[in-house]
């Protein structure tokens, strides 16, 4: 149940939609980055499934359906954590921030924008760095470079600088970013 006098201070609090190119382009790449998210867990699924039925049913583990289930996690939750920093989808203090008034909430949450898209920025140098260094190696049973694990680290930074610009630009115009999930 939601506490009435939050419920009246967010429809205050809450600016018109943001309607500008860069919310449009986003709002289409995470409602695509949540369908590929949800795609790949069902391909998870089905590829542990097969590996259970291969163990215990047919007495023969394939090799590479663990591998493979590793690296499509690794997809599934740092693009669906991209699409939860545009979606509002994070953990976040809201108590807290309701209480204050609104240009020192407004001023807080500029301040987290801009951190989250610092560490976009981390996660993309990072990615890349690491992704270089092992650029040469193959993942045992699948014959892919190991650079296809730091794909998704290096994506989903560049979303998350994306997203957070995103929401800065929303905050500094007094608009909303409307959940691509609506």
């Amino acid at each position: 149940m939601t506490d009435p006098h939050v419920a009246d201070h967010e429809q205050e609090v809450a600016g018109r939609p943001s309607t500008g190119l860069l919310s449009r382009i986003n709002a289409v790449v995470a409602r695509l980055g949540m369908y590929l998210s949800v795609t790949g867990l069902l391909v998870i699924v089905t590829i542990v499934f097969y590996q259970v039925f291969g163990r215990y049913i047919l007495n023969s583990s394939p090799t590479w359906t663990e591998n493979l289930a590793l690296v499509l996690i690794l997809y599934v939750t740092l693009i669906g954590a991209a699409v939860g920093v545009r979606d509002a989808g994070h953990i976040g203090m809201d108590s807290l921030l309701v209480m204050l008034p609104d240009r020192a909430r407004e001023k807080i949450e500029l301040v987290i924008h801009v951190l989250v898209a610092i560490f976009g920025v981390a996660m993309v140098y990072n990615g890349w760095i690491l992704g270089a260094s092992v650029g040469t190696v193959k993942i045992p049973n699948l014959g892919l470079p190991e650079v296809v694990r730091y794909v998704p680290l290096i994506a989903s930074g560049v979303l998350i600088v994306s997203f957070s610009i995103e929401h800065i630009i929303a905050l500094l115009r007094g608009e909303e970013v409307v959940p691509s999930w609506n």
